[in-house]
């Protein structure tokens, strides 16, 4: 059975359409988890009018507090759910009829070839459009000029390269969520250094999903290509310094977390790793390339280079 995951916050103006996409999907072999973090507007009277609706398929819940982000709320609900395969699911997306059908049969044919016991992550491209739904682009991979077969540790520890909301797991990687890290950037995040660290990471170059950009989003998509995000990243240089002196900390973090289950390799390149920030800048750039921990595309790594 599949476990679908929805953090849902304030969502009243979109939520109801994405859950109907997921009841319109070829795949129904599927159990929807809703958490509430506290909306203030009709989010709650809207999800758990589709459980009564769907009473057994559709669970809703709600936190007796915010938890302040949506990644908080989706790790409490990956530490929480466990299934044979697990799904993210954004409240204000949309997804395309055959996303789970596609993402699984990914998913069967690389446990096929690695084995169920492995930790698998399979995610897939997706479109992004306005509001109205009126396409902005086409393919979020070409947009973020994203390199899917990136997927060992040390290129996830400076870039992630999955979109959370496309995103299936299977068991064996569910099982290594246990805990709430002492620091974590994104819950998509954390789970990409999971399974590259003790799994494997598989990918779709088809999009399955409307993926809306709008003000509200946590995490927005940007087409990088363009001169204007190149400006924007020149003119705002500290949220680019910023962007990349967290992924220190949460190196630090996920070492800490996974010790004894990291390799000596794994162990000596995060430590390494998250130790740059306490060297001159020859060091960090010689460390950076030495490790293999640069950034993917030529104006990510020039700007990697210039503002680490």
């Amino acid at each position: 059975m599949i476990s679908i995951l929805m953090a849902a916050y304030n969502g009243e103006n979109y939520v109801a359409r994405q859950i109907d996409s997921l009841l319109e999907q070829t795949n129904q072999d599927f159990n929807l988890y809703i958490c509430d973090d506290v909306s203030t507007d009709k989010t709650f009277s809207i999800i758990s009018r589709y459980a009564e609706e769907n009473s057994g398929k559709i669970t809703v819940s709600r936190n007796v507090k915010n938890t302040g982000s949506a990644k908080n709320n989706f790790l409490d609900m990956m530490i929480k759910h466990k299934d044979d395969y697990v799904m993210l699911c954004d409240q204000d997306d949309i997804w395309l009829p055959k996303k789970i059908e596609q993402t699984l049969a990914k998913m069967k044919e690389m446990e096929s070839k690695f084995g169920k016991n492995t930790p698998i992550l399979v995610h897939t491209d997706l479109t992004v459009v306005k509001d109205n739904l009126k396409v902005i682009s086409k393919s979020f991979k070409l947009a973020m000029n994203a390199d899917y077969s990136k997927t060992e540790l040390r290129n996830q520890v400076i870039q992630n390269t999955m979109t959370g909301c496309t995103a299936m797991y299977n068991r064996a990687l569910a099982d290594l969520i246990t805990t709430v890290p002492r620091y974590f950037v994104m819950h998509d995040w954390w789970l990409s250094l999971v399974a590259s660290a003790f799994g494997k990471i598989g990918s779709i170059n088809e999009q399955t999903v409307l993926y809306r950009q709008h003000t509200k989003n946590e995490v927005g998509a940007k087409d990088v290509r363009t001169l204007r995000y190149k400006l924007d990243r020149i003119l705002h240089y500290r949220k680019v310094k910023e962007a990349i002196n967290i992924t220190y900390m949460q190196a630090d973090s996920f070492l800490r977390t996974y010790f004894e289950k990291l390799s000596v390799d794994q162990r000596k390149l995060l430590t390494k790793y998250s130790d740059i920030p306490n060297h001159l800048k020859p060091v960090r750039i010689y460390r950076i390339f030495r490790l293999g921990t640069h950034k993917n595309g030529f104006s990510r790594r020039v700007a990697h280079i210039i503002f680490i």
